[in-house]
Formats: structure tokens, C-alpha cells, sequence
């Protein structure tokens, strides 16, 4: 590189490069975008060479741009106390219920870092650059982000004692046809399509089994209440119902029986696995969530 590098872009630079795009980078600055991008080519005029290739909407690094932000981490700029905007994305009841309170000691601990959480039913794509983590149930399809398993989860057929006093216990998969099931609408999984599998690798059966009921809805909260309130056997995270089948206000149905896991996920887009504020958030949020791989005791 033709200049020396300036302690004053270490800093600029390894966050324009978390950032994935000059928007977000002026955004984690406090600055226009006129000026991030005024800055970058005076840094690219003084070293002589290119540093990002810049899109309409993304930004890349060239080699020599990889070279300057390893250098600028090196040096430090990743090392301190984590800061800037942190933008989290979490479904709506266990957003609500887990995620929530954890970002509260997680700003006390670090009150550098401005968080933004956003609850929805469907995990968005990260491809969109609206958020820097999902917290998320299950593996994601996409192959070009990070996807780190926090905890363990699995998904649990339930119902009200009294309920199952006035309607049967279920035996088989196939009984559930005759229930009243509670159905929840999210997600890309086939509504109303409940699969139960037995045995283990080449011996595994899996039998998928179209329920149906009087109630649905797109809230899990709302779904684990009518459970309580005795409208049906629901499908739900051991997550949201632990302290109920402690407590006996549900009780677990086909325990015989696996339906598909449902492992908590922090998921972030490939670029920002050496922020700081991403990195600490994603390890505070493991060793929380990860305590002995079970819900917390109510």
C-alpha cells in the first residue's frame, strides 16, 4: 500500500466493513452516506489502491480491503468494549418471553451497544440487511450466513388433564385424526400437518398426520393458552410449555413418539463474524440460553 495506515481509519473502516453496505455502515457511524463513501475513496486515494467493491445495495471487499480490516482488528478495533447499533430479530412469544429480558442484562453489561429488537412470526431473510442476528428456532436454509446453536429445543405434543379426561388419550399418531388440535400458522411448514417419527437412522418411520380443529391462530402465546384453557392437544417448543407439564397444567401426549427438533439458533450473515457487538452478543445470549441445554426452571 502506497501510505502509511492512519489510526484514525482503523476504526471507520472495521465497522464499514461489519456493516455490509455503506447505508448500514453511515447508520452504525452517525453519519450520511455522502460521507462514509466520500471518506473510503480519500482512504483509497492515500493507500493507492481499491478497497471495497460498492453495488447499489452491497458492498465487498477486495483482497486489499481484507488485508486493511484484519490489520484494523489487529491493531484493536474489534477489542474494546463492543458499541454501535445492534439490530435483533426474534419470533414473536419467545422473542417476547426469553429474548427480551436477556437484552436487558445484556444492555446493563454493555451499555455501548444500542439495541433494536424486532418480533415477527416468520424469520426474515438476512439477505435484506435489516437485521444483524436472528434469534430463531431451527437450522436456516441459506448457505451464506452463520448459524450457531445456542440450546437445544424439541417440539412437544400436549394438552389440558381436562381435556384428555373428556376426550381420550391418544395411542397412535393416527388418533390425533379424531382429536381437536390447535393449530398455529407459521412458519413455511404445511398447516395442520403433524409428523411423528419412531426408531433411530435406517429404522426411523415417520408418519405425517393432517389434524384438524376449531381454533388456530399465528400467536404461540395465545395457541399454549387455549391449551391451558382445555380447547385441544397442541404441537408446541418444550421452551413455551416446561413449566406447565412441571406444574401438571399440560400434560405431554404420544411421548413415545419424536416430532421434529426445534434447536435454538442466533443466526447472522457471514460478514459479521468479527464484530464485536455481534460476537458478544451471540455468546451472551449461548451462555444464557445454554445453561445445562434446558429451559429455566419457573
Amino acid at each position: 500500500m502506497a501510505a502509511p495506515v492512519q489510526p484514525a481509519d482503523l476504526g471507520f473502516f472495521s465497522t464499514l466493513a461489519a456493516s455490509g453496505s455503506l447505508s448500514a455502515g453511515a447508520r452504525e457511524l452517525g453519519i450520511s452516506t455522502p460521507a462514509v463513501s466520500k471518506r473510503l475513496a480519500q482512504m483509497e486515494s492515500r493507500l493507492g489502491v481499491t478497497l471495497v467493491n460498492r453495488t447499489t445495495r452491497r458492498m465487498s471487499l477486495t483482497p486489499e480491503g481484507e488485508l486493511y480490516v484484519a490489520h484494523a482488528r489487529r491493531i484493536g478495533g474489534d477489542k474494546g468494549e463492543p458499541q454501535g447499533l445492534l439490530r435483533v430479530n426474534a419470533t414473536l412469544g419467545f422473542g417476547r418471553s426469553h429474548v427480551a429480558p436477556l437484552i436487558s442484562k445484556f444492555a446493563k453489561k454493555h451499555p455501548q451497544v444500542e439495541v433494536q429488537l424486532q418480533l415477527s412470526v416468520n424469520p426474515p431473510p438476512l439477505t435484506e440487511d435489516a437485521f444483524d442476528v436472528c434469534i430463531r428456532f431451527g437450522a436456516p436454509p441459506e448457505a451464506r450466513v452463520i448459524a450457531r446453536r445456542i440450546a437445544s429445543n424439541r417440539r412437544l405434543l400436549c394438552a389440558s388433564p381436562a381435556y384428555l379426561a373428556r376426550a381420550g388419550q391418544p395411542k397412535v399418531p393416527n388418533d390425533l385424526t379424531r382429536h381437536r388440535c390447535i393449530g398455529i400458522r407459521q412458519g413455511d411448514e404445511g398447516y395442520g400437518i403433524w409428523r411423528l417419527s419412531t426408531g433411530r437412522g435406517s429404522a426411523q418411520r415417520t408418519e405425517a398426520v393432517k389434524t384438524r380443529g376449531m381454533l388456530s391462530t399465528n400467536d404461540g402465546e395465545i395457541a399454549v393458552n387455549w391449551a391451558l384453557d382445555g380447547h385441544g392437544i397442541l404441537m408446541r417448543a418444550e421452551w413455551d410449555i416446561a413449566r406447565y407439564l412441571r406444574s401438571g397444567r399440560l400434560v405431554q401426549v404420544l411421548a413415545a413418539y419424536r416430532t421434529p427438533d426445534a434447536d435454538i439458533y442466533a443466526v447472522y450473515p457471514q460478514r459479521h463474524q468479527l464484530s464485536a457487538r455481534v460476537r458478544t452478543f451471540v455468546d451472551f445470549m449461548a451462555a444464557a440460553l445454554g445453561k445445562d441445554d434446558m429451559p429455566p426452571r419457573a
